[in-house]
């Protein structure tokens, strides 16, 4: 999977989250948690809904390496090089 359709999986699934947010202006290297209403739930449902499409496990001390667009999609790049789109 490229960063493309990375980055489009998590708009995605940021859509679900946060329905009422404006994605279209997003800077991917702003943190998610200053340009969306985001709180920690919200956060765990982001993970939840990676492990449940695409079987990533994502460990808690990684958690921080997914605070904003651009080190979410560098860091899930490697795990989804070889799955294929849903």
């Amino acid at each position: 999977m490229t960063s493309v359709e990375i980055r489009e999986i998590i708009l995605d699934i940021l859509e679900g989250i946060a329905p009422d947010d404006d994605l279209s202006n997003l800077n991917d290297e702003q943190p998610f948690r200053e340009q969306l209403e985001l709180d920690s739930m919200d956060f765990l449902d982001i993970v939840m809904e990676l492990r449940k499409r695409y079987r990533i496990q994502i460990p808690e001390e990684d958690y921080p390496q997914l605070a904003s667009m651009q080190s979410t999609v560098e860091y899930l790049e490697p795990r989804m090089k070889d799955l294929q789109k849903v």
